[in-house]
């Protein structure tokens, strides 16, 4: 006798099980290709939002274009930069495109000797990059530290800061101090790369005094904290539109030199790195090419590996 758990299942002429869709319509019914295609679909997307949730929080993969960090990193390095120790963001290019911006908490803040890789805040003179690029150099000075050059010997807080790795050498002599390099950050300040400051590294909540000639100084660091600075004919202040004696730093910054003194464009030049543009630590080097070789013969991009660089830790 047939079992009554057989009721609704049909068969067709070749003995083939017949669905319910099958019965109604009437016609063969072999799978919708979305419903086949979801698990796969789900397992990309899955795998995107990961790489993208580790790239944007966790690690990001970095190539060293220059030699400005040359001692510690060689043109031609692939490093691991660590964007969770700072406390990772989105990038503030998100901003101007309307996106959220999200900031996770820091497990501590940049500190002396860290090499950093940061969001470019722009040459001296401009107030918005007009590239958005990120670069890497070694913080030497952060918030209320005081930083001074005297023959090209680098001095935070009155104690020197020596240079890194092979590049601790010097390529050239050092500028006399006399000699007046028009690059410089700030404008008109008259010093040089080997000669430079002292200059104090502007810290949260501090105060500064404006007037006709700190005005030249300062006039761009404010509007990059996002503020309308005038000067009236008669060389008062104006920011946003009302006077003003003096203005209160609102963000906290760093210095950052190139480990290769001599061939660094680095806070000398453009000034101060605010420290909500940092991205994160130099971790490790995962791969590295010495794009310069001439190398004849086959595999010639295996000859170019550096395989002694590789897996160093960036210290």
């Amino acid at each position: 006798m047939e079992s009554h758990w057989n009721i609704g299942k049909l068969m067709n002429q070749d003995g083939q099980d017949i669905s319910f869709a099958e019965q109604k319509s009437g016609k063969p019914v072999h799978g919708s290709w979305t419903l086949r295609l979801r698990p796969y679909a789900v397992m990309v997307l899955t795998a995107l939002a990961a790489a993208f949730f580790l790239r944007t929080f966790v690690v990001e993969a970095f190539r060293i274009p220059s030699s400005s960090m040359e001692g510690t990193l060689c043109p031609g390095d692939f490093i691991l930069v660590n964007k969770f120790i700072f406390g990772a963001r989105t990038p503030h290019h998100w901003l101007f495109a309307g996106l959220p911006s999200i900031h996770l908490p820091p497990l501590r803040r940049p500190q002396r000797g860290d090499v950093v890789a940061f969001e470019f805040p722009g040459e001296r003179d401009e107030v918005y990059p007009s590239a958005m690029m990120n670069l890497i150099k070694r913080c030497v000075a952060v918030s209320g530290d005081t930083v001074m050059i005297v023959d090209g010997e680098l001095f935070v807080n009155g104690r020197s800061f020596p240079s890194i790795g092979e590049a601790s050498g010097r390529l050239r002599k050092p500028f006399p101090k006399n000699y007046h390099d028009e690059r410089i950050f700030p404008a008109g300040s008259g010093c040089n790369p080997d000669n430079f400051g002292p200059l104090v590294v502007p810290k949260k909540g501090d105060g500064i005094l404006l007037d006709q000639a700190s005005m030249p100084q300062w006039e761009i660091f404010i509007r990059r904290e996002g503020h309308n600075v005038d000067r009236t004919a008669d060389g008062r202040v104006v920011i946003d539109n009302l006077p003003a004696r003096s203005y209160f730093i609102e963000r906290d910054y760093l210095f950052v030199m190139g480990d290769n003194r001599d061939n660094s464009l680095d806070s000398r030049f453009w000034g101060f790195l605010p420290e909500e543009n940092v991205i994160g630590q130099a971790m490790i080097i995962y791969w590295s090419l010495n794009q310069d070789a001439a190398v004849d013969g086959a595999a010639p991009e295996l000859k170019n590996i550096r395989w002694e660089r590789v897996g160093n830790i960036v210290q």
